[in-house]
């Protein structure tokens, strides 16, 4: 024993030492096999390594990878960790694949290390499981087939086509976004996210390279949902005999048929099936008689090819009864109150019970009552009223461990005996005066605490004078009419009407009818002014001034004002109210409706304001129509004096706008606003806001121009758009066109004129004065003295001398006459000219100033200036005729010898500066005729 634990202890030794100076062992594979299990398409693999990495109890990796043949392509590479023991036992794994095992040869292959290691063994050869792409089938195959797919994943399908041949066709119908691959011996088709279609299952179709009958294949698969988990799982028992359990279906699984919904159910504490037959329409239930057992423990199970679901209700089936519900009812009643009775199936249980009473008006009461154990119960319903139909259904439950509530009975309707009208009529009046007498309406209606309580009704009327004792009169009025026409004479009168059933009158409803002297005054006061009201979206508004002499308030109103009768309504307010909101589903927009506000005081009514609105107002549909126009130069005066602003209008006319237009432009006009039409157009916009003022002037027009106008009468409701317009034309302005003359034509004329006439005018108007300084004698030097230029008077010889003296006149005259005769007769007629240093003597008498001229023909420039100016005009003078003409010089210039005191010699007068103008030739023709 010692020996064998020293070699023991030894051998452990040297293999420590072993594992310290070595590299880890590697453990090859020594076994691998490879199967298919085609249900779940998946490969089961098992392998094992040798016996001494099991005995040694390593930590080992493993590297498995999965090769499709066909494609020639490892799809799939995974590491399994496991712990060996000592066991011995192969080690397994398994791989789903998504593309059917039946389409492609697949292989596996493993190599291992020891978790301590770095080192991989060799790799396993490839284990092969075969697909059907080898198999030689008679025509194309397709896989999966039938297959149930859950809504939202992913299919994956193939068609292996016979050896030789490829695949040409591959589809779905309906059709589905796919992938396909086609045009090899193995077709593929993989669809995503997968739907449910409007079809029970999706065709798969598939074809090879040929066109005979075994070219063809097709499959189907199904898209579906798994089961929902079942709700409102419950079981109960009505008689104590039978249990039955009910759940809701949950949705729709879209699988019919074999793949459907299953329905199971397990009694886990006796271990067994129910033996019940599932049904389900709005719900799904399951019943099954009841034996000694009293407590239950039912599991539902539901499933389908795609989950499955459970569910568990333990109970007492004592505590789960469900009664069923009451029968043949039937009742006892009188006016206010009905006893109800009725009988159950629940024998020897005693049940609580709930009876729902539901009221004309809609309302529902509900009334409890207990039930004796005996085959029928009962329960008195109070408070009711008089000859009124009510429904009544009754219900049931445990009163001991209740569960829940029978169903409800047959509902039955009851209605309660006659009894006398409650309440008064209420009641209103219209008086029209005849010829003797009175006509009165009398309306009536019910109030709101009056009740007929009774199945024939008819209305009894009386009528007879307040002031002395008289028979009363008496009619009987159907209970289908609401109104009847009374005649009475001119004296107070008192009506009553009452109601009346098979049992008894109501109380009697009174109105006084004042004598004459009251109708005419109410008849007068009816003249008041009417008041106009507002409206709102519920109704039209009335208000009133409250008075403390009167018990209540009365409004009556016509729902169809212009029809006849027109529907007479009122309503009663109490004395402290003094507004109201009158609101009726015969109000219309666009009609008018008139109001009366009375005061009621001791039966006796009395008429207090008028008012008068609309529902809504809408727009006057008329447009004004203009009847008078009258135009100016500048204006436009228009009138529309017809136009009727009363009930016929479907608003109250607030007042007018006026619109007014240049044809050919937008208006700007002053004192207006701008008004845009729908095309852009500008008008001039004017208001009147007095509806009674159908005038209106528009001014500031333009004359001889085109206008548009048109008038609108402008409501609550607004205006109609703008549609027709009435044309004008201002007048011609003739007093224009004259200013135009005098303004514009008259002095373009004159300037006309002017600038015809300019040269003429000119020199008699501006004459041109020549300057000495620009004279040609002044340059000769024997002028010059000293710095300066001086040209004295005797230097020069005139070409014209004026005397102003009557006497020199007279003796120059014969040469005034020369310019009418030929020269030569001028100058030998006529010249004198007195010797240079000769005194001349002229009379000192004043005489008025005259001027006499006369010309010098001697002055020329061919005369030289040194020469003695009369000794030039003596040579000249004896020359010939015509040697005189020819020396002429042209222009020749004028000296005007002006006198205005005696001057006693020539000398002097050439001395003097102011007594010689020089004036040229040119200004003869203005001066005078020429000498």
């Amino acid at each position: 024993m010692m020996n064998h634990f020293v070699f023991l202890a030894v051998l452990f030794l040297l293999r420590n030492a072993s594992y310290s100076h070595q590299e880890p062992l590697v453990f090859p594979i020594m076994y691998l096999s490879v199967s298919e299990d085609l249900t779940l398409q998946r490969l089961l693999v098992e392998w094992d390594v040798g016996k001494s990495a099991h005995d040694a109890e390593l930590s080992m990796s493993f590297e498995i990878q999965v090769n499709r043949t066909e494609e020639n392509m490892i799809v799939w590479t995974e590491f399994h960790n496991v712990t060996l023991d000592k066991s011995g036992k192969p080690l397994h794994w398994s791989w789903d694949s998504d593309l059917p095992l039946e389409c492609m040869s697949h292989s596996v292959r493993i190599r291992s290390k020891a978790e301590t290691s770095k080192i991989w063994s060799q790799w396993s050869l490839w284990e092969t499981v075969l697909g059907l792409d080898t198999s030689n089938s008679s025509g194309p195959q397709i896989f999966p087939d039938e297959k149930v797919v859950e809504e939202g994943f992913d299919i994956s399908l193939c068609c292996i086509g016979r050896k030789g041949l490829i695949i040409k066709k591959f589809f779905l119908y309906p059709a589905v976004h796919n992938y396909s691959r086609t045009n090899t011996q193995i077709g593929l088709l993989s669809v995503k996210n997968v739907s449910h279609q409007e079809v029970p299952h999706i065709t798969v179709y598939c074809q090879e390279s040929c066109e005979e009958d075994e070219c063809y294949n097709q499959a189907v698969f199904f898209v579906g949902k798994p089961p929902d988990i079942p709700t409102d799982f419950s079981c109960q028992t009505q008689d104590m005999k039978t249990i039955i359990c009910t759940w809701s279906q949950g949705g729709d699984t879209y699988l019919y048929g074999n793949h459907s919904t299953r329905y199971t159910l397990f009694e886990e504490f006796s271990q067994n099936l129910v033996p019940c037959t599932v049904s389900c329409s709005e719900q799904c239930s399951c019943s099954w008689d009841i034996k000694q057992q009293r407590v239950y423990n039912v599991t539902l199970t539901v499933e389908n090819p795609l989950g499955k679901k459970t569910v568990v209700d333990v109970f007492d089936v004592t505590h789960r009864i469900y009664p069923s519900a009451p029968f043949q009812l039937w009742e006892e009643c009188t006016d206010i109150e009905i006893t109800l009775y009725w009988k159950h199936r629940n024998k020897g249980i005693e049940l609580f019970c709930e009876t729902e009473v539901l009221h004309p008006d809609g309302k529902a009461e509900l009334h409890n009552s207990s039930s004796t154990q005996f085959q029928y119960a009962s329960i008195t319903l109070n408070g009711l009223q008089p000859y009124t139909e009510y429904t009544v259904r009754v219900r049931c439950g445990v009163a001991k461990h209740f569960w829940r509530w029978s169903e409800w009975s047959e509902a039955r309707t009851i209605r309660t005996e006659e009894a006398t009208p409650s309440g008064k009529l209420d009641i209103w009046r219209e008086i029209t005066p005849v010829l003797g007498g009175r006509n009165v309406t009398l309306f009536w209606k019910p109030a709101s605490s009056f009740r007929a309580n009774g199945r024939s009704i008819s209305y009894e009327i009386t009528w007879e004078k307040v002031e002395e004792d008289s028979k009363p009169e008496h009619i009987s009025i159907s209970s289908v009419y609401n109104n009847t026409r009374i005649s009475i004479d001119n004296h107070p009168y008192k009506i009553s009407i009452m109601a009346k059933n098979n049992v008894n009158y109501s109380l009697p409803s009174v109105v006084i009818i004042p004598g004459v002297a009251g109708t005419e005054k109410e008849l007068s006061i009816s003249d008041l002014k009417e008041d106009q009201v507002n409206s709102t979206d519920d109704g039209i508004f009335i208000s009133w001034e409250p008075r403390n002499t009167y018990d209540s308030y009365i409004i009556d109103w016509c729902n169809f004002p212009k029809l006849q009768p027109c529907d007479l309504q009122w309503k009663r307010f109490g004395p402290n109210t003094s507004s109201a909101l009158i609101s009726s589903a015969s109000f219309v927009p666009g009609v008018r409706y008139n109001f009366h506000i009375y005061g009621s005081v001791a039966n006796t009514v009395y008429l207090l304001e008028k008012k008068t609105g609309y529902f809504k107002e809408l727009p006057s549909p008329l447009d004004p129509t203009v009847e008078k126009v009258h135009l100016t130069f500048h204006a436009v005066t228009v009138s529309w004096d017809s136009y009727p602003t009363d009930e016929s209008q479907p608003g109250f006319v607030r007042g007018y706008h006026v619109y007014v237009s240049p044809l050919q432009e937008d208006c700007n006009l002053k004192e207006s606003k701008k008004h845009i039409l729908s095309d852009g157009s500008v008008l001039c916009k004017y208001t009147i806001e007095n509806p009674e003022e159908k005038r209106y002037t528009v001014k500031h027009l333009m004359p001889n121009t085109k206008y548009k106008l048109v008038v609108k009468a402008y409501t609550g409701g607004g205006e109609t758009p703008i549609a027709n317009f009435v044309y004008i034309e201002t007048p011609f302005n003739s007093n224009v066109l004259y200013l135009l003359v005098l303004l514009v034509i008259v002095p373009l004329l004159v300037a006309a004129l002017c600038h015809w006439k300019m040269k003429w005018v000119k020199e008699c108007c501006c004459p041109v004065i020549p300057s000495p300084n620009k004279s040609k004698v002044l340059s000769l030097k024997e002028l010059t003295i000293g710095s300066e230029k001086v040209l004295k008077i005797n230097d020069c010889m005139p070409d014209a001398l004026a005397v102003e003296s009557t006497s020199e006149a007279q003796k120059l005259h014969l040469w005034s006459q020369m310019s009418s005769t030929p020269t030569e007769d001028k100058i030998d007629s006529s010249w004198t000219y007195p010797k240079q240093n000769e005194e001349r003597d002229f009379t000192s008498t004043p005489k008025p100033l005259t001027h006499m001229w006369f010309e010098n023909f001697v002055y020329s420039s061919h005369i030289a200036v040194e020469s003695d100016p009369y000794q030039n005009l003596e040579e000249m003078l004896k020359t010939s005729k015509p040697q005189l003409s020819a020396m002429l010089y042209q222009p020749q210039y004028y000296f005007d010898i002006l006198n205005e005191s005696v001057v006693s010699s020539p000398g002097e007068t050439a001395g003097r500066k102011t007594s010689f103008r020089y004036i040229s030739q040119t200004d003869v023709h203005c001066l005078g005729r020429r000498l």
